[in-house]
C-alpha cells in the first residue's frame, strides 16, 4: 500500500487529503507515514463511516470477494454490471480503502477489521479452519434439512451470521443445530454459538452479497412551491421567532425561573413559558434552547441560580431583524443541543430530559441537522420533500451514522428549520441556502432582509381594550407594548390585550399614568379610546394604596376595610397577617413574597423604602453577569492552499526518507531506519497477519538500542506479543525505534 501511495500523482494525493482530512492533521512527514496513517483503524473507521450506501455496498462486496479484485466478480456479487461497479471501485481506491498491487486492486487490510461481517456475511471457512460442503451440494442439503434447521439458516442467511442458543432451548431447536453441524453447514466456536461460514451464506443467497443493492440515491418526493411563496413564509416565521425570543427575555427578565439542582429548567417553568408564549411545549423548548445556544440566555451564577437574559441580549435586540436572525440561525446550525429530546426519557435514564439541561446535549444532532439541510438543498428548487423521503435519503447518504431514532430526528429538524425560517412551507428558503453555504454574517443577513416586513412605529387602539400592530413593532415600542399589554394572538398582525394586571405591571416598572397615556397617544394615529383611558386611570388610582415594607414585612394602608379584607382572605393565610394598628399589618414572611401573594389575590400593593418612597422594581431588567461562553467545537476544513503545500512537503520528505534508507542499506547488518509509531504499527500488523518475521530496533530500560528478529503474533493495547530467539516476549511499541520486514 505504501508503494501505491508513493506512485500517486500530486493531484491524486491532494484528492486523498481533501477526502480524508484527518490524514492532514498533524501533517505526516513523508508518503510512507501518510500510507501508514491511512491504514490505521481510527482513520479507516472514519472513512468507512463517511461512505454513502452505494460505496459501502461495493466495499462490502469487495471484502467478500477474493483478492485481487475483479470488477466483474464484485458486480456479480451485487447483481450489477462491472461498468456500474468500476467508478465506485475507483472512488474507493482514491480514498485509499483499496490499493493497487501488480496483480490488481486489493482491500486495505484494516478495512477487514472495520467490516468483520461485510453485508452480514460470516468468516471464510479457511480462516476458521473448518470444512464446508461445496456450493453445488448446498441445494441438496437444504432439501433434506429438517424444519428447525431450515429456520436457523433462514435467520442467519442475511446476517448477522452468529446465533446464540439460549439455555434450555427446545429439543427441536437443538436437533436442528446438531443436524447443521453434522452437515458442516455451520460451525460452533463455543458450546452455545453457531456461525454460518461465508461460503455457505453466499450459496444460500444465490451468489449475491446484498438482498437489495442500492447504487443510486433514492428520489425525493414532495410538493413543489413557488420561490416567492417559500421566502414569504420563511420571513413570517422569522418575524414570529424574533417576537418569541423577545417575549421570553421579557418574561424571564421579570420573573427568572430557577435552575434545577441537576441543571436545566423545571417542567412547570417550561409549561408556564409555553403559556406565556402561547405555543406548545415543544416550540417553547426550542425557543429557550435556541436563545441559550445563541448566548442570549444563561444561568446567572448566583447562590440560588436562575435563568435570565445575558447582557448580549440587550445588544442583540438593538440590531435590525435580519441581523438578529443571522445570529440565531448560525447558533442553531452549530449547536449540539437537541430540543426534540426535551420531555423524552432516554434508555437507561431515571427521568425525563429537561430543557436547558445537560441531557439535551447530543453531539450527533449537529451532523444530522446538516445532513437534512443538504438533502433539502439538493432537491429541485421549491420542492418540499416528505419526511419519509428525507429520512430515506439521509439513511442512504450516511448508512453507518444514522441513529435508530432517525425518523424522529428528521421530523424535529424539519420542524425547527420551519420555525427558524430556514425553510418555508417545507422547501428550503433563499436564506436557508445561504446559511448552509456558510456565508459571512453580513451576507447571511442580507439574504433574509428582503423577506422581512419593515418595523412600524404605530398601533391601532381599539375600544375593546385591544391594540393591533399591523406588523413587527420597532424596538422601543415593542418593549413598551409587551410591558403594558399581553399578546393575545400573532400572525400577519399582533393583537395585544390591556388588562388590569398588564397595566399594573407597567406602573410597577415605574411608569406614571401620564407617561403611559402619553406613550399610547404617541403610538396611535387616533385618540386613546375612553374604555382604555378609564382602565389605566382606575388601576393607577388604586395602585400603591397598600404599601409593603420589611419587618420581615409590614403592610400599611389608610383604607381599614382593605386591610380587613386581607386579614379575612383565606388565600392569604400563609402570610400570617397580624394587625398592629388600624392601618398597619405585619407578616413574618419576606416582603417580596407578601407582594406576590397580594397581587395574585387581587390586591394592588406597592413596595416602599424605609422612608416611605415607592420602590421601582428592577426585576424587569434582571440580567446575568458578563460570561465567557465556550465557542462551538468545530473543525477547520483543509483548504486547497494547505493541501498544495502539504503535497510538496510530502514529496520532499519522501525523498529525504529514501536517501536515509539508502544510507542505512549501505551499512553492514540489517537496515533499521527510524519509523514513526503509525508506520511501526502498520509493519507489525502486516507481519502478524502474514506470519512473517520483522527486524526491530528496541530501546531497553537502560536506553540501549538492540536489534531483534521478532515473530509477532498479535498487536493490541500498545504492545506486540510474539517470539524472539525461541522465547515468548511482549514488547512496548513506544520503545520500538524502527521496524522492517525480515
Amino acid at each position: 500500500m505504501a508503494d501505491d501511495v508513493r506512485e500517486r500523482t500530486d493531484e491524486q494525493l491532494a484528492t486523498l487529503l481533501r477526502l480524508r482530512q484527518d490524514l492532514a492533521r498533524p501533517a505526516p512527514a513523508d508518503l510512507s507515514s501518510l500510507a501508514a496513517r491511512a491504514s490505521t483503524r481510527a482513520s479507516v473507521q472514519r472513512a468507512v463511516d463517511s461512505l454513502d450506501l452505494a460505496h459501502l455496498q461495493v466495499l462490502e462486496a469487495a471484502v467478500a470477494a477474493t483478492s485481487p479484485l475483479d470488477p466483474s466478480a464484485v458486480g456479480t456479487l451485487l447483481g450489477v454490471s462491472a461498468d456500474e461497479v468500476g467508478p465506485l471501485l475507483d472512488d474507493l481506491w482514491m480514498l485509499a480503502l483499496l490499493w493497487r498491487s501488480p496483480e490488481g486492486l486489493r482491500v486495505t487490510r484494516t478495512v477487514v477489521e472495520v467490516l468483520p461481517h461485510p453485508a452480514g456475511l460470516g468468516p471464510r471457512a479457511a480462516d476458521s479452519f473448518v470444512e464446508v460442503p461445496s456450493e453445488d451440494r448446498v441445494p441438496g442439503l437444504l432439501a433434506e434439512a429438517p424444519p428447525a434447521a431450515r429456520a436457523i439458516l433462514d435467520r442467519l442467511t442475511w446476517g448477522p451470521p452468529l446465533a446464540v442458543l439460549p439455555p434450555g432451548a427446545p429439543e427441536r431447536l437443538a436437533e436442528g443445530a446438531r443436524w447443521l453441524l453434522e452437515q458442516h453447514l455451520v460451525f460452533s466456536p463455543s458450546a452455545d454459538q453457531l456461525v454460518l461460514p461465508r461460503e455457505v451464506a453466499l450459496a444460500l443467497r444465490e451468489g449475491r452479497s446484498h438482498r437489495a443493492p442500492a447504487l443510486q440515491p433514492p428520489a425525493l418526493d414532495g410538493q413543489t412551491r413557488a420561490a416567492a411563496e417559500v421566502d414569504a413564509a420563511a420571513g413570517q416565521q422569522v418575524t414570529d421567532l424574533l417576537a418569541l425570543v423577545d417575549e421570553l427575555a421579557a418574561e424571564w427578565g421579570l420573573r427568572p425561573p430557577r435552575v434545577l439542582r441537576s441543571g436545566g429548567l423545571a417542567v412547570r417553568d417550561l409549561k408556564r413559558l409555553s403559556s406565556v408564549l402561547d405555543v406548545d411545549e415543544a416550540r417553547a423548548a426550542f425557543v429557550a434552547e435556541l436563545t441559550y445556544a445563541a448566548g442570549l440566555l444563561a444561568d446567572d451564577g448566583s447562590l440560588d441560580p436562575s435563568w435570565a437574559p445575558t447582557p448580549a441580549y440587550d445588544e442583540w435586540q438593538q440590531h435590525p431583524g435580519d441581523q438578529r436572525w443571522a445570529v440565531l440561525a448560525r447558533a442553531w446550525l452549530l449547536t449540539t443541543r437537541a430540543p426534540h429530546l426535551v420531555g423524552t426519557t432516554p434508555a437507561g435514564a431515571s427521568g425525563t430530559v429537561n430543557a436547558l439541561g445537560p441531557d439535551a446535549h447530543w453531539p450527533p444532532a449537529r451532523g444530522l441537522r446538516r445532513d437534512v439541510l443538504e438533502q433539502l438543498a439538493a432537491a429541485p428548487a421549491g420542492l418540499a420533500p416528505e419526511r419519509a423521503s428525507i429520512a430515506s435519503a439521509v439513511s442512504w447518504q450516511r448508512p453507518r451514522r444514522v441513529p435508530a431514532s432517525l425518523d424522529t430526528v428528521v421530523t424535529a429538524v424539519l420542524g425547527e428549520a420551519e420555525w427558524l425560517g430556514v425553510t418555508g412551507r417545507g422547501a428550503i428558503s433563499t436564506a436557508g441556502r445561504a446559511l448552509l453555504a456558510g456565508l459571512p454574517d453580513a451576507e447571511l443577513a442580507a439574504a433574509m432582509q428582503p423577506h422581512l416586513p419593515e418595523p412600524i412605529e404605530h398601533v391601532l387602539l381599539q375600544a375593546d381594550l385591544t391594540a393591533i400592530a399591523p406588523g413587527p413593532l420597532a424596538g422601543g415600542l415593542a418593549t413598551f407594548m409587551r410591558l403594558v399589554a399581553d399578546v393575545e394572538s400573532r400572525g400577519g398582525a399582533t393583537v395585544y390585550r390591556f388588562t388590569q394586571d398588564s397595566v399594573r405591571r407597567c406602573l410597577d416598572a415605574g411608569w406614571s399614568v401620564d407617561q403611559v397615556l402619553g406613550a399610547l397617544t404617541d403610538a396611535s394615529h387616533t385618540p386613546v379610546p375612553q374604555p382604555l383611558d378609564y382602565l389605566i386611570r382606575d388601576v393607577a388610582r388604586r395602585h400603591g394604596q397598600a404599601r409593603v415594607g420589611a419587618m420581615r414585612a409590614y403592610i400599611r394602608c389608610d383604607d381599614e376595610a382593605t386591610l380587613g379584607a386581607m386579614v379575612a382572605d383565606r388565600e392569604l393565610s400563609p402570610l400570617q397577617l397580624r394587625s398592629i394598628a388600624p392601618t398597619i399589618l405585619v407578616s413574618p414572611v419576606a416582603a417580596d413574597t407578601v407582594l406576590d401573594f397580594l397581587r395574585e389575590n387581587g390586591f394592588a400593593p406597592a413596595a416602599e423604602t424605609p422612608d416611605g418612597g415607592i420602590i421601582v422594581p428592577t426585576t424587569g431588567r434582571h440580567r446575568t453577569p458578563l460570561q465567557r461562553r465556550p465557542a462551538p467545537v468545530t473543525a477547520q476544513a483543509v483548504d486547497d492552499e494547505l493541501v498544495a503545500t502539504m503535497v510538496g512537503a510530502l514529496r520532499a520528505g519522501e525523498e529525504a526518507a529514501a536517501y536515509q534508507r539508502e544510507q542505512v542499506a549501505s551499512r553492514p547488518g540489517p537496515s533499521l531506519p527510524s519509523t514513526d509509531p503509525t508506520t511501526t504499527l502498520a509493519v507489525l500488523r502486516d507481519a502478524a497477519a502474514d506470519r512473517q518475521a520483522v527486524w526491530l530496533g528496541y530501546s531497553d530500560a537502560d536506553g540501549r538500542t538492540q536489534r531483534i528478529l521478532f515473530y509477532p503474533d498479535r498487536v493490541e493495547g500498545g504492545r506486540v506479543h510474539g517470539t524472539a530467539d525461541g522465547a515468548t516476549r511482549t514488547l512496548s511499541i513506544h520503545r520500538v525505534t524502527g521496524a522492517v520486514q525480515g
